[in-house]
């Protein structure tokens, strides 16, 4: 493709045939040089128009294609020099189109899809209706599941519970009891400094032994598990559903609720409740090291403390509450396993929301079940 200008006299001025691409660094110069041949012939009327519009050829690629930038910037740069030596100036169609399309102004797509707070508010609001309606549809899927396998037990996978019950029990003892401990050493040791000036160590068992059966023991093994299982829950399910495992189930007439959702379910119930009379366990046996050790009590003095300062009935709350946890970390990391769309980042998305949501959840009920437990009591 030429990239070389003609200048062609006509009977009331001159035509300057400019080609459709003009390199960047011809430009200065090309102007110069045809500014130069209109200083010395002075015509009286300029047209410009370039190549492909003043030629007659019949070759689509030529004939469609619309003047470069470049091309556009030299035409308009020429005709302002020529109008201001007071020589008339006339744009061929296309490249006068095409200057006016260069003309206008360009506008941010990111400001053009901007809606206003109303839009936003009420797209925000559809949005928060058609997850809570999928949160109940998935709920209820699950009662209906649940009450089936009460019916029936057969129909639970006993395996599949067994092996789930391994994975959220088993497999977080370790990490359980040393975080029971540790959090009853750190509240024996805080409470040891306020409670020594008044001469009150021994109801630092009372207090390590109140704080971790009632609030801290239920909540700090949900956590635990809600990071471990939780989000163990949600990757699993949420790869299956990538992989497209989710619908070979349906497609072969199983439900995948029942086969996926219940035994994990069901396991976590049975066994973060046990998870947490542990993490209490070594929480007061925490809390006896800092008693033993600093406070110059006696194991036995702590102990009789400690069952003197617990009821039953905080026990089977503190029960009650994890196994409340747990249900919650099941179906939150299970519902946002089965919410998975596209590929890996969609599931790593559905792991990080399994976890906030359980944790956030956690301590939302516990709060409520606090001030329950305040008027109850």
């Amino acid at each position: 493709m030429t990239t070389a200008y003609r200048l062609k006299s006509t009977s009331d001025g001159l035509a300057v045939i400019l080609p459709p691409t003009i390199p960047v660094e011809r430009l200065s110069a090309m102007l110069q040089e045809i500014l130069s041949h209109c200083d010395s012939t002075m015509p009286l009327r300029i047209l410009l128009e370039e190549t492909a519009a003043a030629s007659h050829t019949t070759e689509p690629s030529t004939a469609a294609s619309p003047p470069g930038d470049t091309t556009v910037a030299l035409a308009r740069a020429l005709g302002r020099a020529a109008q201001a030596r007071g020589m008339s100036v006339t744009y061929a169609p296309r490249l006068e189109a095409a200057m006016a399309v260069l003309s206008q102004p360009r506008t941010d797509p990111k400001a053009a899809t901007q809606e206003g707070f109303f839009a936003r508010f009420g797209c925000k609001t559809l949005k928060i209706a058609h997850t809570a309606l999928d949160h109940a549809a998935f709920l209820g899927e699950v009662c209906v599941c649940l009450i089936g396998v009460l019916r029936h037990p057969t129909r639970l996978r006993a395996s599949d519970t067994a092996a789930a019950m391994r994975s959220v029990g088993v497999d977080a003892v370790p990490i359980v009891g040393l975080i029971g401990f540790l959090l009853g050493l750190i509240m024996a040791f805080m409470s040891a400094v306020q409670l020594a000036q008044f001469g009150a160590n021994i109801y630092v068992a009372s207090l390590v032994a109140l704080a971790m059966v009632r609030e801290l023991g239920p909540i700090m093994t949900a956590i635990v598990v809600a990071g471990r299982s939780g989000s163990a829950f949600a990757a699993e399910i949420g790869t299956m559903r990538v992989s497209e495992e989710v619908d070979a189930l349906i497609t072969m007439g199983f439900d995948p609720v029942r086969f996926l959702v219940l035994p994990k379910l069901v396991a976590s119930a049975l066994v973060v409740p046990l998870l947490a009379l542990y993490a209490n366990a070594f929480a007061i046996a925490g809390g006896l090291v800092v008693g033993v050790f600093m406070l110059d009590l006696t194991p036995t003095a702590y102990m009789q403390q400690t069952f003197r300062t617990l009821a039953l009935f905080d026990v089977i709350w503190g029960f009650f509450k994890s196994g409340l946890f747990a249900i919650l970390i099941a179906l939150v990391g299970c519902h946002r396993g089965f919410a998975v769309r596209g590929g890996a980042e969609s599931v790593g998305r559905a792991t990080t929301s399994a976890v906030v949501t359980s944790i956030f959840l956690i301590i939302f009920v516990d709060s409520v079940l606090a001030v329950i437990l305040r008027y109850w009591r």
